[in-house]
Order: structure tokens, then C-alpha cells, then sequence
């Protein structure tokens, strides 16, 4: 029998181990901007920080967006260790058994203390991090071809359900923000319409069909997020009472700002055949007409009269509001917003959340990655990667 040369071994033995992990074809595609998001924020066992804080903290949110961002760029590496450092650091070694606490930093020193000590500043977790967390499992386990992930997924999405959800009278299952603290009175509810993205909870739905309550909270969700807005921008958090529907949150004095910019960014991602993406884009167009009138998005605005302040939006809002923008057809004015974030990132350096909100809208502007109908993440590099801008 005649042998095969040892050059086509090795060749044949990287293309199945290529496509063993779910990389065939294309191993990644460049994205300059996960690799300096990972290089510059991303400590080297795996935990992202925000530099900006004393504490230098991290959030549980920060370890499930950097955890997306490595599936879109097909780092498996990277991904792990994140993964990794969120369940040995915030969950207390099991993500099976512990959602993961939302804040980690360095603690205030004690008397007598001759070094800071490093652990959990808050262990209430956070529903946006655990639905993505567990959503990036389970479409890691897809594209990769892991059922550990997939199983871990499946089951953080399940304790998601039984700690961070509730039955509202007349709204159903509603995700609340966390286990502790958002059932203010008897019959009220704090909520977070930024906390569900409408694709990621689509795509929950629909990949848990034995958990039914994702799909009665994919209908909550919907209309959290489009029923809140009544002057064409989202509360950063809004009251839910029994009998009375949605209202402005006092502590917050119905302000939309740092947590709603992300509201704008998943309507903008959905599909084009998303079910109520039309919905979703008209609930906001107010917030288009302020862009093309100023030229930027304003930083915080008076929900109730749908009045902005005097400061305009960082370089991560501008372009946390491009896909909005070209969803809308707008592309010049989603154009004008990018080149606006990048004007303003030559002048000083981005904050952790300016990074990810750039992670995520020129990632997804750039073709790094789309969401299908059904919410699945597409990567680009399970096809053709896109040119380099």
C-alpha cells in the first residue's frame, strides 16, 4: 500500500483539526479591535478590567461581552480563560449551582492590613450578564461543536429563570435586572429595558424549547422595550406597577443615558426579518431626528418630556447608535456617527464601556458577525470574512 507523503499528513491533520473546532476555512478574520479590547483590558487570566476604577473592578457584564466578542472572532483560547476566570471568580467555582456576582474588585483595606485583597465587592448578580453569558454558551456550543457548553448554558439559563424572573400581573414572566432588590413594593417592579436584547432573547426562545418561560419572556421583553419610550428615547429603568403598566423611575428621574444607548444598539442588530423589528425601530426615531439635527446623540435626556440635556454622547454612544442609524436607512448619518467615535478616540483614550459599545457596533457595521432571524449569532468567519477597513 503506498504511503502518503508526510507534507499531505500534516496538511490533512490541520484541516481536521481546523474543522474539529468549528474553524474550517477561515481560522479568524482580522478585527483590530478585539485584539487591542483584548490586549489592553483583558488580563492574561482572563478577566476583563475597567481601569478607570479605584477598585480597578471588574463586572460580570464585561466577562459575558468579552466572552461574545471572542466567539465572533473564533479566539477559543481567549474564551476559555474568560470563562474560566468568570467561574472560579464571581460564581464560586460552579456556574452550574451560582450565577456569578456582578462586582469584583480590590477591597478597602482593614486596619492592620499590609497588602489589598482582591475579591466579590457585591454578589448580587446581574440579569444582562447572565443572559449573555448564557446565550454566548449556548451558540458557542453550536459553532464549536461543544456540548459542554451547551449544557452549561442550558443550565445557567434555567437558574436564570428560577432567580432573576418573576410573574407581573397583566405583563407575565419579566426578567428582572437580579435576584435582590428590583421588588421596591408589593405591586412594583424596577426594569431594565436595556437588560433584553429582543434577538438574544428570541434566540433563547427558540433553543430552550423545554424551558417554555423564555418564550413568555421574549413577549415581556418586547414590549418592556418598546412600551417605555414615550417620547422616542429609553429609561435607563422604569417602574412596572400592578394594574398601572410602566412608569418613570424617581430615583433615576426617568433619565435615558448611560444604560439606554444599549437599547438603540440591539434594535439596530436585529435582523432584517427580525419578528417586531419594525416596532422596535419606530419606537425611537425622535432619537434619529435629534442625530441628524445636532449631528451627535445627547448624553441624557428627560424621558417624560422627551427633553435632551446640554452634553452630547461620547465617542461609544455615537457609535452605539450607527446600526440604529443605517437600520433605519440612514447610512449617512450612521457614517458621520462612526467617523465622529473615531475622531473623538484619537483625543483620549476609551473608557471599558466606550470599548465594548465600539466592539459591538463597528464589529457588527464592519460584517464581523450579524443575528439571524431566529437571533443566531452568523460570525463572519464561518463564511467569508469582510475586507479590512
Amino acid at each position: 500500500m503506498r504511503r502518503l507523503p508526510m507534507s499531505l499528513l500534516r496538511v490533512l491533520w490541520v484541516a481536521t483539526a481546523m474543522f474539529a473546532s468549528g474553524s474550517a476555512l477561515a481560522a479568524s478574520c482580522a478585527w483590530p479591535d478585539w485584539d487591542h479590547f483584548r490586549q489592553n483590558t483583558v488580563s492574561a487570566d482572563g478577566r476583563v478590567i475597567d481601569a478607570s476604577t479605584p477598585e480597578q473592578v471588574t463586572v460580570s457584564e464585561g466577562q459575558a461581552y468579552a466572552l461574545f466578542f471572542a466567539l465572533v472572532a473564533n479566539d477559543r483560547a481567549t474564551f476559555d480563560r474568560l470563562l474560566n476566570w468568570t467561574q472560579n471568580n464571581l460564581a464560586q467555582g460552579d456556574l452550574t449551582q451560582h450565577l456569578p456576582a456582578w462586582h469584583w474588585g480590590r477591597r478597602e483595606a482593614k486596619p492592620g492590613d499590609t497588602t489589598p485583597s482582591w475579591g466579590v465587592l457585591d454578589s448580587n448578580p446581574a440579569s444582562d450578564a447572565d443572559i449573555w453569558i448564557a446565550y454566548t454558551l449556548l451558540e458557542a456550543g453550536r459553532l464549536w461543536h461543544e456540548r459542554s457548553y451547551t449544557a452549561l448554558g442550558t443550565v445557567l439559563a434555567r437558574s436564570i429563570v428560577a432567580k432573576e424572573t418573576a410573574m407581573l400581573p397583566g405583563l407575565g414572566r419579566t426578567v428582572l435586572p437580579g435576584p435582590v432588590g428590583f421588588h421596591p413594593q408589593d405591586d412594583a417592579w424596577r426594569l431594565n429595558p436595556s437588560y433584553v436584547p429582543l434577538q438574544v432573547m428570541h434566540h433563547l426562545a427558540s433553543a430552550l424549547p423545554e424551558q417554555p418561560e423564555w418564550k413568555a419572556m421574549l413577549d415581556s421583553s418586547a414590549k418592556l422595550v418598546t412600551g417605555t419610550a414615550p417620547h422616542g428615547y429609553s429609561p435607563d429603568w422604569v417602574i412596572y406597577r400592578s394594574g398601572k403598566g410602566f412608569g418613570p423611575d424617581e430615583a433615576t428621574k426617568a433619565e435615558s443615558a448611560y444604560n439606554a444607548i444599549r437599547v438603540y444598539l440591539w434594535a439596530g442588530m436585529l435582523a432584517a426579518d427580525a419578528p417586531g423589528r419594525a416596532a422596535a425601530l419606530d419606537a425611537f426615531r425622535p432619537l434619529a431626528d435629534f442625530v441628524a439635527a445636532h449631528g451627535f446623540p445627547p448624553e441624557r435626556v428627560d424621558t417624560q418630556t422627551g427633553t435632551p440635556g446640554s452634553n452630547a454622547g461620547n465617542a461609544g454612544f455615537s457609535v452605539a447608535v450607527a446600526p440604529y442609524l443605517a437600520a433605519l436607512g440612514r447610512s449617512d448619518l450612521a457614517q458621520a456617527q462612526v467617523q465622529r467615535s473615531r475622531s473623538l478616540a484619537t483625543q483620549s483614550p476609551l473608557g471599558y464601556y466606550s470599548q465594548v459599545l465600539v466592539l459591538f457596533g463597528l464589529g457588527y457595521l464592519d460584517g464581523l458577525y450579524r443575528f439571524d432571524a431566529d437571533g443566531a449569532v452568523v460570525p463572519a468567519w464561518t463564511s467569508t470574512c469582510p475586507a479590512p477597513r
